[in-house]
């Protein structure tokens, strides 16, 4: 009878310790497949930011490139050159646009709808602003200080801060990287109409004073 219950419980202990050992197993195993997706966490986010910085170089070299196309200086050397420098612009331009580079963002209902009313509103204005540079211009500067984090010198578009909030983070910054683009584009148009305007009026006086000999 002695051995008998001996026996028993040497088999409980045996099964007790066989139940410990698989749950330690199973805790370890646990433990590294959370490890493992953790460092796919911090690799996915790398992904991802390298794939936005892709992004905005692309961005960039169009801007650029677009900048050199309607240059003040390309209109005033001589035909050859012109065309030699914008057919190779074209051809860089034409590069470029074979990468494409597109990082998806996440949004839910809320989000979406507040994107597509800051994009209507952007596009709005865009119609409108060759009509009256100036204008479009403070506008826009309204839009881009809704956009700012810090406390924005000029004048703020609350109505489009209050949407823009509303956005996901990633399309806030998409929003306001191209709003500094835009005020940038008609900064060079004003420039340039500037500098054609001086010319003008230089090649008017040189035309007059001509004459006058």
């Amino acid at each position: 009878m002695a051995q008998a219950k001996i026996q028993a419980k040497a088999a409980t202990e045996g099964h007790n310790a066989g139940k410990f050992c698989r749950s330690v197993s199973m805790a370890a195993r646990s433990n590294h497949l959370l490890e493992i997706l953790d460092d796919l966490e911090v690799r996915v986010q790398a992904f991802r930011d390298a794939a936005s910085a892709l992004e905005l170089e692309r961005e960039s070299l169009i801007e650029k490139i677009h900048s050199v196309q309607n240059s003040h200086d390309i209109r005033t050397i001589s035909d050859g050159e012109r065309e030699e420098l914008l057919v190779t612009a074209e051809r860089l331009m034409g590069r470029t646009l074979t990468v494409a580079v597109a990082v998806e963002t996440i949004r839910n209902p809320q989000q979406e709808s507040s994107l597509q009313q800051a994009s209507m509103i952007i596009d709005e204005i865009l119609k409108k602003v060759m009509d009256n540079l100036e204008n479009g211009r403070k506008q826009l500067m309204g839009l881009y200080g809704a956009c700012s984090s810090e406390v924005p010198a000029g004048p703020v578009d609350q109505k489009f801060q209050s949407i823009i909030i509303g956005c996901a983070i990633e399309d806030q910054k998409r929003i306001k990287r191209r709003l500094e683009t835009l005020i940038r584009n008609i900064d060079n148009s004003e420039k340039s109409i500037t500098l054609l305007e001086q010319q003008r009026q230089k090649s008017a006086f040189s035309l007059i004073h001509t004459k006058n000999l």
